[in-house]
């Protein structure tokens, strides 16, 4: 239950601060989403400079990693959790299943938006 209070309060912490820079950063364009941009690459970031330090340095509870990495980055966005499983993938030199993994993710993901999106304005 303590691991589920570091993520939920992690998760909470970091949806909040996507919701103030996204809005901050889309306001800029009516084109292209500066935000959602910005948010994935600086979580994508953050992450990896969580998970960095916490291995080399040794220094990070795993209630500590579940609280920003797992808690703050995936609430900040989701994009940083892929990011960084597509990183161990090619790191493991599993290159198949990277490609099969990443743009089988983006497809998927974009017809499930699409089919969604359809069954409720038919």
């Amino acid at each position: 239950m303590k691991s589920f209070l570091f993520v939920f309060l992690g998760g909470g912490l970091g949806s909040a601060l996507r919701y103030l820079v996204a809005s901050a950063m889309n306001q800029y364009s009516k084109v292209l989403p500066y935000g959602t941009f910005t948010v994935n690459i600086l979580g994508c970031l953050l992450i990896g400079m969580i998970l960095g330090y916490a291995q080399k340095e040794n220094t990070l509870t795993s209630n500590q990693t579940l609280l920003l990495a797992t808690g703050f980055c995936g609430g900040f966005t989701t994009f940083s959790a892929f990011a960084n499983e597509n990183l161990e993938l090619i790191k493991n030199g599993e290159i198949f299943n990277f490609s099969v993994y990443t743009i089988g993710s983006i497809l998927v993901g974009v017809l499930a938006v699409f089919i969604g999106f359809y069954l409720t304005n038919r």
